[in-house]
């Protein structure tokens, strides 16, 4: 029963991180921006880390 009380605190933790990052990108100045860049900097090296993982592992299993 002790997972279902974290599972909960969890998930109301994403939900009230959620509304803090909507304000902020709503905001005023440069907020938008700047959470619109970070978001895709993010993105963009996961794409690049996982493809290098994906391609590591594919590695792994294949003949040279």
């Amino acid at each position: 029963m002790d997972s279902a009380v974290v599972m909960n605190v969890i998930v109301d933790n994403v939900r009230e991180m959620n509304e803090y990052f909507t304000e902020v990108a709503m905001g005023d100045g440069l907020a938008p921006l700047l959470v619109l860049v970070g978001t895709l900097l993010i993105v963009f090296s996961l794409g690049v880390f996982g493809a290098l993982t994906l391609g590591a592992v594919g590695n792994l299993f294949t003949s040279s």
